[in-house]
């Protein structure tokens, strides 16, 4: 069926209420699941893309982005924001909202609320990386940091890669007490430890997600043993790191896209010939992830475009199966596309 122009200058809209019924009809662990399925499917297509770093626009109280990429037949971005201050505010961290759009005529086919599809799609990325780079046979992961990320990352490692087990540490203990309430009944074995030493001792997996715009040592070499999976999640922006530089010395590094995970990633810290590998080429047997019981290996994850691209592309798929969004009249659309004005004053009679 064709939908005439009128039709199209409808836009559904994905609200954060919308947003929340969606993610509790599908089940938060299921559709992080479903999410992962939808980046992994389109790393495959990585040639498809067009890729570019995020444009930003930073200040001394945080970041503001657009995080733009297009597959040749749709055209997505995402606003989001980053401001560490915010949380002692009383505002969100991180807020964020995206769009798709058609790229043969330009109209938008979504806008949706991106703040909480961050947070599943952050965990659904992570849990892609480690399918291809994670110890065979993990079962439990330290999480450090516990602040809005925590649970869902916790979620799609249970989930994708079948830990039983995680160790919270937070430097705030009222944000590690609130992650493991969040986390009861979810068939997780659930530790809330004092030191970040003691929440990676014995961990398979090693995630970071710390909120702190600075150079910051999260984790220190004496840490980290041969054979564990680091997911660094938190460094995301230029001076603002997590990992001791000898920690990636000692890794063998994946990234999503090297011109942007060089400006923000753990590896600014790194000269910048250092070999580091890209997670599409992995994914596509391209590249080799794993290869030794005995090797350190760390996802240097900022986020990149067509994650976000993969996430608003997976609830598009979403919206009549379960109905979640309302309509916008957001195009203007004259019965003559010349006769824009004509629209204005007939509206007034």
């Amino acid at each position: 069926m064709t939908l005439s122009p009128s039709a199209l200058a409808m836009v559904p809209f994905v609200s954060v209420d919308d947003m929340m019924k969606l993610v509790n009809a599908i089940g938060p662990a299921q559709m992080i699941a479903e999410i992962a399925d939808y980046i992994e499917a389109d790393f495959l297509r990585w040639d498809q893309f067009d890729k570019t770093p995020r444009v930003a626009a930073h200040s001394e109280e945080g970041v503001i982005e657009l995080m733009p990429t297009s597959d040749g037949e749709t055209y997505g971005f995402k606003y989001v924001n980053g401001h560490p201050a915010n949380m002692a505010r009383g505002f969100q961290t991180v807020t964020a909202f995206g769009v798709l759009a058609r790229v043969d005529n330009g109209y938008p086919i979504l806008l949706s609320e991106m703040t909480v599809l961050t947070a599943l799609r952050t965990a659904a990325t992570s849990a892609v990386a480690a399918k291809h780079l994670a110890p065979k046979g993990a079962t439990t992961m330290a999480m450090i940091g516990n602040g809005a990320q925590c649970e869902f990352q916790a979620l799609a490692f249970q989930k994708v890669i079948g830990i039983n087990t995680v160790r919270l540490y937070d430097i705030d203990p009222v944000a590690t007490d609130k992650a493991a309430r969040n986390l009861a009944n979810t068939g997780l074995t659930v530790i809330k430890c004092k030191t970040a030493q003691e929440a990676v001792t014995g961990a398979d997996i090693v995630t970071t997600c710390t909120a702190d715009k600075q150079y910051a040592t999260i984790l220190t070499d004496n840490m980290i043993g041969a054979g564990q999976h680091i997911n660094a999640i938190g460094g995301d922006c230029p001076g603002k790191t997590e990992l001791h530089k000898d920690i990636l010395l000692r890794s063998d590094i994946f990234v999503e896209f090297p011109p942007q995970t060089r400006i923000e990633g753990e590896i600014q810290q790194l000269d910048a010939g250092h070999p580091v590998t890209e997670l599409w080429q992995v994914i596509a047997g391209k590249a080799k992830g794993r290869s030794s019981a005995d090797q350190i290996t760390l996802f240097d994850s900022v986020g990149f475009a067509t994650e976000d691209f993969s996430a608003l592309r997976y609830v598009h798929d979403q919206l009549h199966k379960h109905g979640y969004f309302t309509e916008l009249d957001m195009l203007a659309d004259p019965d003559d596309p010349r006769d824009l004005f004509g629209m204005v004053r007939r509206a007034n009679t």
